[in-house]
């Protein structure tokens, strides 16, 4: 997949504010806390199902995607979900529109482009739409999850990464983990 003129910087930013923050660590404080796929995967794919069947029915031409980790089995995550909706173009701000319905508002000091929306849960779940035009350079969310659920190794060290962030900063943690997304990435 090309990255075109999507620079390292940028994509660092939009990793870095591409995942909601979980409420409850807001609650917390600031450091980071991990869940094993056993504790988190089988409610955010049951979660992600019932979002595909609405998501569907809004923007039927949409391609819908569980991205993120976790998308990826046996992979440590947050315990978030998020998800894909591609979708034309010239249709990314009316599915925007039409998203806002199922309860989302559009993510607040987040990188947004054209081509880009990230939209967050307004309900209290830890639900995120990344709503990106087909074609674009954002794509790349599809194809990082892809890259990992085909290789156990490089789950393996994503997993190490993000134990060995715990308790960091959401931005020291941002910081790791956007240098190996980007790593992975520039893997042919």
């Amino acid at each position: 997949m090309s990255r075109g003129g999507f620079g390292g910087l940028c994509l660092g930013l939009v990793v870095m504010r591409c995942q909601p923050l979980r409420r409850a660590l807001c609650l917390l404080g600031d450091n980071m806390q991990f869940y094993k796929a056993d504790e988190y995967q089988a409610s955010c794919e049951n979660l992600y199902r019932k979002y595909e069947l609405e998501i569907a029915a809004l923007l039927p031409d949409a391609s819908i995607e569980h991205i993120g980790t976790s998308s990826i089995p046996n992979a440590v995550s947050k315990g978030d979900l998020d998800i894909l909706v591609g979708v034309n173009g010239k249709e990314l701000e009316n599915a925007v529109k039409l998203l806002s319905t199922l309860g989302f508002n559009e993510k607040s000091d987040t990188l947004r482009t054209p081509e880009l929306c990230m939209l967050e849960n307004s309900s209290g779940e830890d639900v995120a739409f990344q709503v990106v035009a087909n074609g674009s350079e954002f794509e790349f969310f599809v194809g990082f999850r892809d890259k990992l659920r085909k290789n156990p190794e490089l789950v393996q060290r994503y997993n190490e990464l993000k134990i060995s962030c715990t308790g960091w900063s959401h931005e020291e943690y941002r910081r790791k983990k956007s240098a190996f997304i980007e790593r992975v990435l520039g893997q042919a």
